[in-house]
Parts: structure tokens; C-alpha cells; sequence
């Protein structure tokens, strides 16, 4: 569980026994021992006076009378924890709100603009959680948040914010004395970076997918440098030894700073779905705080919306 909670350790024990059947998996998990957590779950049991684990020199199984406590026992946690999250939220009060996104957009993207919001609304104070795991808003808390993705979530609002363009890009000191970089076939002379990222069988863009839009059928992509993170890809291209892909609007800002160039206009869109999504509860949809901050980030990515087009023109 992401948050523990005083008097609920056994009940933690328990659940993360029953969940993996393996007690040093378990203990893992909830940063014990292995004895630790077997003496737990057996002084557990003690005080129950009912066996929740048949045990063998090999595994360990749940009891039918273990199933039915294990079940009592992750939904007393899940509704505990939903509890506390929201005691902490009165506890923060009418004036904050609590924003989750990952560390990408919240440096390139959020970061240089929020001091705009906080001058329109001096008395919201913005918070923020820097994560890249998705968020429960019902359990974490966070009031709102900024992710990529297929813009479906049950139970929560979801407001598109702009189109994701992946572009060229690498430092004016590469362009000035790399190799010469003409037409797109010049950039087999460099090292090329992207990101490998899919999900719902949508793959971001890559050097064979730009290369194939540039019209070269025939490129091996076996050279290329593959990054888990945009930051890093980003930075690579920066510091000046590499030619990345990257999100146009993640960018903006080093393109306008001059810091990265694109030596080539051709863009690949994602697919339309796919995008940074403005994500809320529902029944958070008439917070006048939640309002403030969706009508700020809204006119902000129409504004950006509208850079990023002329900016193709």
C-alpha cells in the first residue's frame, strides 16, 4: 500500500502474505524480514485461534477461513486509506490543491507558465506531486493531475490538452559542425536517440517510423540509442552529441532559447487519443478550485495549440 497507516501493520502483513503466498516476497514488499513477517502472521492466527495459512516445506496456501479474512482484511485497508486521504484533504483546506504529473511536463511544460496562475489566483496554493505511477484519486492525495494516455479513465474527467507532434531535434553546435545535415538522409552520419514507450498497442514514434515518413524505406534502426525518459533524450541532444525525437510542445522552450534546433521540419503526429490529458473526479467537477486551475491549463494549451501550429505552417 502507498501510504501506512498507525495500528493497521498485521492487516498490512496479512494482505501482502496473502497477495503474493510467499513470505519473503511479502516481507519485500513492507521493507521486514521474512521471520518477521511468518511471526505475524502466526501471532495473527494465535489470537484468531483459526488457521489462515496451510504451510508445506515448499509453499504456503491460503485456508477458506484465511480467504474470507484476507478479503475483510484488503477492503478494512482500502477503506481506511480512502478515509485518511480524505481527512487530509479537509485537513489542507478550501485554499490548496494538490497536483500530480510527471516530472517531464511538470519542467518543460507547467513549471515555466505556473507563477501566470498563481498571479490569477493568489489565493489557491498549488501543490504538486512529482510522480510517474499513476494516482488513485480516491487514495493518494492529490485533487488533480496531468498524464499521458488514452484519455479513458472510469470515474474521473478527462480534459485534452494538446496535440503531441515528435520532431527532430539536436544542438546548433552539432548542426554547425557535425556532419552536414541537407536532407534526411544525412542523418545516418549521426547517432540518433528516441524513447521506446507503447501502451494499448500505440508505440511512440521512432527514428524507423520518422525515417519511413522522410521516405527512406531502407533504414536499419539496430544503431539507434534508446531511452526510457524524455528528460534524457532531451539532454543527450543538448549536450550536443546526438540527434533525438522529441515532443514538440516538451521542447518549446529549449527551440525558443535556442538550446536545440530542428534540422528538420517533418513532424509525426500520435494518434489522436493519445495525448496529455487534465484529469479530475467527477464529483469534483464543480470545485470551484478545480475549476480555477481547469480554466487556466485549458487556455494555456489552446495558446500552446496554437503556437504549435503555426509553428508547421
Amino acid at each position: 500500500m502507498a501510504v501506512h497507516i498507525p495500528g493497521t501493520r498485521a492487516l498490512r502483513t496479512l494482505e501482502a502474505a496473502a497477495r503474493h503466498l510467499n513470505f519473503t516476497r511479502a516481507a519485500e514488499e513492507l521493507g521486514l524480514t521474512p521471520a518477521a513477517v511468518s511471526h505475524q502472521i502466526k501471532e495473527f492466527e494465535e489470537q484468531l485461534g483459526v488457521a489462515l495459512f496451510s504451510r508445506t516445506s515448499r509453499s504456503i496456501e491460503l485456508t477458506e477461513a484465511g480467504m474470507l479474512v484476507v478479503e475483510a482484511a484488503a477492503d478494512a485497508l482500502d477503506r481506511i486509506g480512502r478515509a485518511v486521504t480524505r481527512a487530509r484533504r479537509i485537513k489542507r483546506g478550501t485554499a490548496v490543491v494538490k497536483l500530480t504529473t510527471d516530472a517531464v511536463f511538470a519542467s518543460k511544460w507547467l513549471l515555466p507558465r505556473v507563477d501566470r496562475f498563481r498571479r490569477l489566483h493568489p489565493d489557491i496554493e498549488l501543490r504538486f506531486d512529482i510522480a510517474s505511477e499513476v494516482r488513485d484519486f480516491g487514495y493518494d492525495d492529490v485533487d488533480i493531475g496531468i498524464r499521458f494516455g488514452g484519455g479513458r479513465y472510469p470515474g474521473v474527467i478527462a480534459d485534452r490538452l494538446f496535440d503531441n507532434v515528435i520532431i527532430p531535434v539536436c544542438s546548433p553546435a552539432l548542426l554547425q559542425n557535425g556532419p552536414p545535415l541537407n536532407e534526411p538522409r544525412d542523418l545516418l552520419k549521426h547517432t540518433l536517440v528516441h524513447i521506446e514507450w507503447s501502451q494499448q498497442g500505440v508505440t511512440w514514434p521512432n527514428w524507423r517510423m520518422w525515417m519511413a515518413a522522410a521516405g527512406i524505406e531502407d533504414f536499419d534502426d539496430s544503431q539507434c540509442v534508446l531511452f526510457e525518459d524524455t528528460s534524457h533524450a532531451v539532454q543527450a541532444a543538448i549536450e550536443g552529441s546526438v540527434v533525438a525525437l522529441a515532443d514538440f510542445t516538451m521542447v518549446a522552450g529549449d527551440l525558443s532559447a535556442g538550446r536545440l534546433v530542428r534540422p528538420f521540419e517533418l513532424g509525426i503526429k500520435m494518434p489522436a487519443d493519445f495525448a496529455y490529458y487534465l484529469v479530475y473526479p467527477s464529483e469534483s467537477a464543480s470545485d470551484p478550485r478545480i475549476l480555477a486551475f481547469r480554466e487556466w491549463v485549458l487556455g494555456e494549451a489552446s495558446a500552446e495549440g496554437i503556437a504549435q501550429r503555426a509553428s508547421f505552417l
